[in-house]
């Protein structure tokens, strides 16, 4: 139940004690989403070779969970406007849980296949009841500081969380554990949300807008399809193009019908909010560095210093510990007195700061003094980002709007993680041709040249992932001009929609 501390008009503030032990449970969920994103690349060889993958093949495992979680966030985050954001969080965990179990259990290439992108459909339905779970629970400005920084830590780290565990997981385990262990933390989840969660019931008169379902996940789906498929394909692909023209259509009319349509899927109210449409495009470019960086330290750290799975994961440990003290300790007690954009921006110059001092990686770099201050700068930067981002794109939002809300900023995470990952692989494998072409003179050298160039060619897209950082900072500082929030008392209240009778 909600109560109100003062006798003043405005949104009710939470004081059941218990509202700390239900944020446990929604950040519960919220890793499992993140870090199943990353989780199972370090299992891809094992599983690659059990079930006889073949190479083109084997980017399906990556590729099905993303294309169903962008594709389809938008029609989870309306459905948990529409059931309620409870009900929408226990289907999502059930449905999680259920897709993972089948996926571990995978008898064969296809079987995985289809279990991944149940699970990145599930995922499309748990995120943003989860966000926006969070968003009506805490409207407490210092309150709402806090959860939002463990929120934001999670969501920052959760694909380095991802490396690490499935690591473990693979050396000590099999990499079948890498999607079994969601069962044992959906169910602990699911009976936290039972017992500890409340929520309004959802909206029963409401209709879901089945023509901006279809053009608005129709257009993500294509949209981030053509970007894995660029990864294979390149750029100039026939196939590649009429994706994203395909996309690119289905979007503008998805745009022209959420003006018309009477129950819109996406209320372009939402996205004509300056703050609002800083904070997804920031969080977008923000990702497309953060995720290509991912899968280049994983291969270099791997292919190159001839690091272990474990040891691997172990070595994004640093980055993680700092995202989560970016996100808790800095911007939580911050974001109360300073304007978002005075978190925001810092942040991005030092994330891309680090990768800066990743550009000067060798065949034999220091992970202690080359690679550690790198991560801890980036760490330190996305932290002090992400949290800043998530409650400013949710702060004052009709309830109605509030899941629909959060699915936007989920999807511009997740399809600046798939084009992060596509962009910049391409930028990588391109410029490591370019050099090998030039210095292999001589065909005993082959083995040198070849690391040389593929260490090269990360750096060059380290370069581009930097620079887009500061482009995300630069965005942040011109378009997030929502002031700092008065202390002790409730966040702006949200304007409601007019109801047409």
């Amino acid at each position: 139940m909600s109560v109100s501390r003062t006798g003043e008009q405005g949104p009710p503030v939470d004081t059941d004690p218990r509202r700390w032990w239900g944020l446990v449970v929604i950040a519960l969920a919220q890793l499992m989403v993140v870090l199943d994103a990353t989780i199972v690349n370090i299992a891809l060889p094992s599983a690659q070779r059990d079930l006889g993958m073949s190479d083109g093949n084997r980017q399906w495992v990556i590729t099905a969970y993303t294309l169903a979680f962008g594709g389809l966030l938008l029609l989870g985050g309306r459905i948990a406007d529409l059931v309620g954001r409870k009900r929408t969080f226990v289907i999502g965990l059930i449905g999680f849980a259920a897709a993972s179990a089948l996926g571990g259990a995978a008898t064969n290439a296809g079987m995985l296949f289809g279990a991944r992108a149940l699970q990145g459909a599930f995922a499309a339905v748990l995120a943003p009841s989860a966000l926006s779970l969070l968003t009506t629970t805490f409207t407490d400005p210092k309150e709402r500081g806090k959860a939002f920084g463990i929120y934001g830590a999670l969501a920052g780290s959760g694909a380095a969380i991802g490396f690490m565990v499935g690591g473990l997981l693979t050396e000590y385990l099999d990499w079948r554990w890498c999607l079994y262990v969601n069962v044992p933390i959906a169910i602990v989840a699911v009976l936290g949300a039972l017992a500890l969660l409340h929520d309004r019931p959802g909206h029963t008169g409401a209709r879901l807008d089945v023509p901006g379902v279809l053009l608005g996940c129709g257009g993500l789906v294509a949209i981030v399809y053509g970007f894995s498929e660029a990864e294979s394909r390149g750029w100039s692909d026939p196939m590649v193009l009429s994706l994203f023209a395909t996309g690119i259509v289905l979007l503008a009319v998805f745009v022209w019908w959420q003006s018309r349509a009477p129950m819109p899927l996406l209320p372009l109210h939402i996205i004509r909010d300056r703050n609002r449409a800083g904070c997804f495009l920031t969080m977008a470019l923000a990702v497309i560095g953060m995720f290509g960086l991912f899968l280049f330290m994983t291969y270099y750290l791997q292919a190159v210093l001839a690091y272990s799975p474990v040891k691997t994961g172990l070595a994004f440990l640093p980055l993680t510990g700092a995202i989560i003290i970016g996100s808790t300790q800095i911007s939580a007690r911050l974001l109360q007195r300073v304007p978002p954009r005075m978190l925001m921006v810092p942040g991005m110059v030092l994330a891309a700061t680090g990768m800066v001092l990743l550009t000067q990686i060798t065949t034999h770099s220091s992970y202690a003094s080359e690679i550690l201050p790198a991560l801890l700068l980036l760490g330190l930067g996305m932290g002090l980002t992400f949290m800043p981002v998530f409650a400013t794109a949710t702060a004052g939002v009709a309830p109605q709007d509030s899941g629909v809300t959060s699915a936007t900023v989920n999807t511009s995470q997740q399809v600046g993680g798939s084009i992060g990952t596509a962009l910049l692989n391409t930028i990588a494998t391109t410029s490591t041709a370019t050099y090998v072409t030039a210095h292999l003179t001589d065909p005993s050298d082959r083995t040198r040249v070849m690391r040389e160039g593929v260490v090269h060619g990360y750096t060059v897209a380290i370069w581009w992932a930097a620079g887009i950082m500061l482009l995300a900072g630069l965005i942040a500082g011109l378009m997030v001009t929502k002031k700092a929030p008065k202390h002790g008392t409730p966040t702006d209240t949200p304007v409601p929609e007019p109801v047409v009778g």
